[in-house]
């Protein structure tokens, strides 16, 4: 015989949409602090500046968004829904991936649940809590707008492409970076991190790539990259090298920097690198994925086709200095 279960006069006016939200909202709100710090801008000026963090565990270490404490004296205070002010520290931070980890002074703090951001899909329901305009606790709804975006970052003379960023149309405005992004259980699926137009959001995924990047800033306070020393572009590989490779597309070598670990290994501008390390690459976003931190000082494989023959090159990846 079927339960039946009666609505309360408070939950009778709410749709199935307002209960998922308010549910999120309820869990995800604890976690999310309303972040203040000071910067040092041209001129020597310091102002003061603002953004979300989500903790991500009880005894104090929060994430957020790399440019949120970027320029500052490395301290900052976070206040709670709950009254609380605790200052914290960072920990690490990688701009490349903006992403940052800090330390608040206490523990006891509320930890957010942090979910696969690989599992969504477009239409999906998602929330975003942050501190837009320093309006703590503010809670907006929406849906993934599309997934698979890139999401361009610089560190210094280096630059680097976030792959798959969430979009969604769940509003965000400044003080939203740093933020949660929260799917319909209340789990993080991202960290909100820009606001490309009117009713277009980005968020840096939590999945795997980054619970590795995360780790790395919480043990170490650096995430490490492999480097080559090599600049170039996507093109296409000329037809006959297509059919033996089964690919259409390659990376073509444009610049190669002296003494670098691609220049030592024999690379030459009108390479055309199709493999590293047994994986193919068919674009400059291949590349930039396989600069793992397992590369730096381990000889690999490096496949070009030159010349229309294919040749392989042994290299050894450095670490990346941002």
């Amino acid at each position: 015989m079927a339960t039946i279960r009666l609505v309360s006069e408070e939950e009778e006016p709410l749709d199935a949409y307002s209960r998922a939200v308010i549910a999120v909202a309820e869990r995800l709100s604890p976690s999310v602090a309303n972040l203040r710090v000071s910067r040092r801008v041209r001129g020597g000026r310091i102002l003061d500046g603002g953004g979300s963090g989500v903790v991500i565990s009880g005894d104090g270490f929060l994430l957020t968004s790399a440019h949120v404490v970027a320029r500052t004296d490395g301290r900052g205070l976070a206040s709670f829904p709950d009254g609380r002010e605790l200052e914290f520290e960072i920990v690490g931070s990688d701009p490349l991936s903006d992403l940052a980890v800090l330390r608040a002074a206490s523990g006891e703090l509320v930890p957010a649940e942090l979910g696969d951001a690989d599992t969504l899909r477009v239409g999906q329901l998602v929330v975003a809590i942050g501190n837009p305009h320093g309006f703590g606790s503010s809670v907006t709804a929406g849906v993934v707008s599309a997934l698979g975006r890139s999401l361009p970052t610089r560190s210094g003379s280096q630059g680097r492409i976030v792959d798959n960023v969430i979009q969604t149309d769940a509003a965000l405005n400044p003080g939203n970076s740093g933020g949660a992004l929260g799917d319909s259980r209340g789990r993080v699926v991202g960290i909100n991190t820009a606001v490309a137009g009117v009713g277009l959001g980005l968020a840096v995924p939590v999945n795997a790539a980054t619970r590795k990047i995360v780790a790395a800033l919480m043990t170490e306070g650096r995430f490490r990259r492999a480097y080559l020393g090599v600049g170039g572009g996507a093109r296409p590989l000329p037809p006959r090298l297509a059919r033996q490779l089964g690919r259409r597309e390659c990376v073509e070598v444009v610049q190669v920097v002296e003494d670098a670990p691609a220049g030592l290994a024999g690379l030459r501008p009108g390479d055309l690198i199709v493999a590293l390390a047994e994986s193919p690459v068919e674009s400059v976003d291949d590349l930039q994925r396989l600069m793992v931190t397992e590369l730096i000082g381990r000889t690999v494989k490096l496949t070009v086709a030159r010349d229309e023959d294919v040749v392989d090159l042994e290299l050894v990846p450095a670490e990346l200095e941002a």
